[in-house]
């Protein structure tokens, strides 16, 4: 066996979709300070005393509507796509951790020592930068890391929010789409994030959320700004699918809290077309490289209902990459492109 491995790392899910097991994970992903950025004690009187008592009970219901017979989507979804990676690069040893709950990075870690993988590619599944998901996968994995004697060497892949194998891979899964519902509206609908975790990211202190048009392009100031990564990857596949500026708005969900999040709000944007008279809309979330609770959930159930309710006909959602072929081949390519530990698996 080769002497390296792939880490795959995504978010996270609940072991079940009960309230008990939702609640821990809810405490381990909103404890974590590159999430709630707040001193401890403040964010530990939010967490435990304003969500968890009321939160895990909701989401747990949320949870049981996309629960399948193979559990949580986001969990199964990745381990597909770890094997048909596996299958891609040949004797490397592949495999999936989650940020928060299982498979826990430390026990994937653990699986690779054993394996006698001391050199290991680490390949965040987050497209855009954030320090929230992003940032905090890369920390876990580095902390986790330096508690064995044995630390093995890393290597991190960075965001591929503007990678032409992955903008390919996701204007492929939504061409059909488009095709046969042919939308008057198309929403690419982003994870969102307070402003000021926004605006912590611009080095210079003046550019990110300073004017309308701070987005338009990636500078050095916006480089490592989540939103201007969203609008760059809404550019690339609004290119791929044809779209003009006017059939496509950019917008962002799951905000929590009273703080400003960035803007547009997709649960508002959703209402208003309908109201405005669209029928047909379709919904992208590009993300997500797979499908969980904020897709399938919050889009394809929940802003469907709004848009319904409020005079629309029809919304669709975009599947996510999942462990489509033309995705588990743009995460070959990425890899391939990237890596700099295992040269016999790039020739």
């Amino acid at each position: 066996m080769a002497n390296w491995g792939l880490l795959l790392i995504n978010l996270g899910t609940p072991d079940a979709p009960r309230t008990p097991e939702v609640r821990r994970y809810l405490r381990e992903f909103l404890m974590d300070p590159r999430v709630i950025d707040k001193p401890w004690l403040r964010r530990a009187l939010i967490v435990h005393l304003l969500i968890l008592p009321i939160r895990p009970q909701k989401s747990a219901a949320a949870y049981r509507q996309i629960w399948t017979e193979r559990g949580s989507p986001l969990l199964f979804h990745g381990m597909d796509l770890v094997e048909k990676v596996r299958q891609k690069l040949g004797d490397v040893q592949v495999e999936l951790a989650m940020r928060y709950q299982n498979p826990s990075v430390r026990a994937v870690l653990e699986t690779f020592q054993q394996g006698g993988v001391d050199k290991i590619v680490v390949f965040p599944l987050f497209p855009q930068y954030s320090s929230a998901a992003w940032g905090s996968a890369v920390e876990k994995v580095f902390a986790e890391a330096s508690r064995l004697w044995n630390v093995p060497t890393l290597q991190v892949i960075p965001p591929f929010y503007d990678h032409p194998a992955f903008l390919d891979a996701f204007a492929g899964v939504a061409r059909p789409v488009l095709d046969s519902t042919k939308p008057e509206k198309v929403l690419m609908s982003f994870h969102g994030l307070p402003q000021r975790h926004v605006q912590k990211s611009d080095d210079t202190g003046s550019h990110c959320l300073s004017s309308d048009t701070c987005c338009d392009r990636v500078v050095t100031a916006n480089r490592n700004c989540y939103r201007a990564h969203c609008f760059a990857t809404a550019r690339g596949l609004a290119e791929r699918l044809k779209l003009s500026a006017q059939d496509y708005l950019v917008t962002f969900q799951s905000r929590l809290g009273r703080d400003p999040w960035i803007r547009p709000h997709t649960d508002e944007v959703v209402v208003q077309l309908a109201r405005d008279g669209v029928q047909r809309l379709v919904v992208l979330s590009p993300a997500f490289v797979a499908d969980c609770l904020e897709t399938l959930e919050e889009i394809a159930l929940r802003a469907r209902n709004d848009f319904q309710q409020n005079g629309g006909a029809e919304l669709r959602l975009v599947p996510s990459l999942n462990s489509e072929d033309s995705w588990t081949e743009a995460v070959v390519r990425i890899v391939k492109e990237n890596i700099t530990l295992g040269a016999k698996v790039v020739q």
